[in-house]
């Protein structure tokens, strides 16, 4: 079982491109290691939305056929999913759309809200009508039927945001704006950038704005309003400075992609920085360092040159292992962790291996990776990881609804090891988060159990899932 996080948001306004959708394309791209089950691009042409979205991978869902069908336009809003709330169907692939007195919507979001079912169940006592079982819809009726009455669409989001708790990083499009949003507490990144030609791109990280060759101009703040139209950017900063900032530390450690800056900290850095950490809190007695690809590479290197243990390439992973890989069946059971994981042999055989990955969760996944080096010929494996155990589950955005399944609720650090199959393990510890990213400003509740905000009454990823069945079978789920 492995974390994984909700979604990565990506918009684009350009009066001088006209193929917005191509731009979008590739800036989701680039976001693709933020959710591979399904993606979506909406394009705004002269107040005409024409949408594309499907379950897969970014280039099985936007073929050649399908981005001919994109007009050029000037704004046009991107998603790629992964889903922590709601079910893998097409009804939850994002951007969402909505049609209402005033005009048109089209909402992208990154992140959790922890009061949704509260607020769904509001505005289904009110007459509205759900199509999908994802939070993202309830965001969209919120901003809506706020902006019945108000004024501007920014004012209506600005009305929202009070009602709106948990995390969300939002990218809109009306018929003539584009709207980025942040949380006041800021726990999902978002940030801004700009083309030669005066493009502006909004996307969950800076990878994708280089993908595209912007340049990125800043993060979006914590409880900003930015808009961009005809007349240049706009920021309404009236809900910042509301709530503490309470970045989620795991994009540091896990979701964001190594090349990305996130707060003006380099996720490669932070990395490092954990490796680092993690020699001078548990060193050893070994002959080489070795990652788990993807996300330990990075503090392996930092362990390495910290203890000065040669770093080596002891995992290589299958590039083409994505969302389309289908396990066999029952009579044909082959251990996945084969599949996409290989050890090189001559790196292994006989040496002592310091081996760093970024978090235990069951365990079963770690336990099948050692077990790969021991019939290696591993003579020792040392394992390090370079986040605090694992404890409490997060209602932000990732996917850990319950501590039902994280080993470290159960079973001491000693205990793990014996699990999994290691000679020693050691975590980061959880004095040593700052270090990452140089603030307190950070959420760490999946460790610590300090949750920023108030905890939802019904913790389950799938509870709109599970309503939406009490209808149909008469209230019998």
């Amino acid at each position: 079982m492995s974390i994984h996080e909700e979604c990565g948001v990506l918009g684009v306004y350009s009066r001088t491109t006209g193929d917005v959708a191509s731009l979008v394309y590739y800036g989701l791209y680039a976001l693709q290691h933020r959710g591979q089950e399904g993606c979506g691009i909406v394009v705004n042409e002269d107040g005409v939305f024409t949408s594309h979205k499907g379950l897969g991978l970014v280039s099985e869902v936007f073929t050649q056929e399908e981005m001919q069908k994109f007009p050029n336009g000037e704004i046009a809003v991107g998603h790629v999913r992964y889903g922590t709330t709601g079910g893998n169907n097409l009804s939850n692939c994002q951007p969402i759309q909505v049609n209402h007195l005033k005009g048109k919507l089209a909402v992208a979001h990154n992140g959790n809200l922890s009061n949704a079912l509260p607020l769904r169940q509001e505005l289904e006592l009110s007459g509205a009508i759900f199509h999908s079982t994802s939070d993202t819809e309830t965001i969209a009726y919120v901003i809506t039927r706020e902006r019945i009455s108000a004024p501007s669409i920014e004012e209506a989001v600005s009305n929202a945001m009070k009602k709106l708790d948990g995390a969300y990083s939002l990218v809109l499009m009306s018929a003539t704006k584009l709207i980025a949003v942040r949380d006041p507490h800021g726990f999902r990144p978002l940030c801004y950038g700009q083309m030669a030609d005066g493009t502006y791109v909004v996307a969950s990280e800076s990878c994708a704005l280089h993908a595209v060759g912007a340049e990125i101009i800043r993060d979006v703040l914590p409880g900003e309003i930015l808009t961009i139209d005809r007349s240049g950017v706009h920021s309404d900063k009236r809900h910042c400075g509301t709530a503490p900032k309470k970045l989620c530390i795991f994009e540091y450690i896990y979701f964001a992609r190594p090349d990305s800056v996130i707060e003006d900290v380099s996720v490669h850095d932070a990395r490092m920085n954990a490796g680092r950490i993690l020699a001078k809190a548990h060193p050893v007695d070994a002959d080489i360092v070795i990652g788990v690809p993807d996300s330990g590479l990075d503090a392996a290197l930092g362990y390495a040159r910290e203890s000065g243990i040669p770093y080596g390439i002891g995992l290589i992973k299958n590039k083409y292992i994505g969302r389309t890989f289908i396990s066999p069946g029952q009579d044909h059971r082959v251990d996945q962790v084969k599949i996409k994981l290989s050890p090189v042999e001559s790196e292994i055989r006989g040496k002592r291996i310091i081996l760093i990955d970024d978090s235990i969760v069951r365990g079963t996944t770690s336990a099948r990776i050692v077990t790969l080096l021991k019939n290696a010929g591993a003579k020792q494996i040392h394992m390090r990881i370079s986040a605090p155990p694992f404890r409490h589950p997060c209602y932000y955005g990732t996917d850990i609804d319950s501590q039902d399944h994280l080993i470290a609720c159960h079973y001491s650090v000693e205990e793990i090891a014996g699990s999994i199959g290691v000679d020693s393990l050691g975590y980061l510890p959880l004095e040593n988060l700052r270090d990452l990213c140089g603030s307190d400003g950070y959420c760490s509740a999946c460790f610590s159990g300090r949750y920023p905000t108030n905890i939802p009454e019904d913790t389950r990823k799938d509870q709109f899932e599970e309503r939406l069945s009490r209808r149909k079978t008469g209230g019998k789920a």
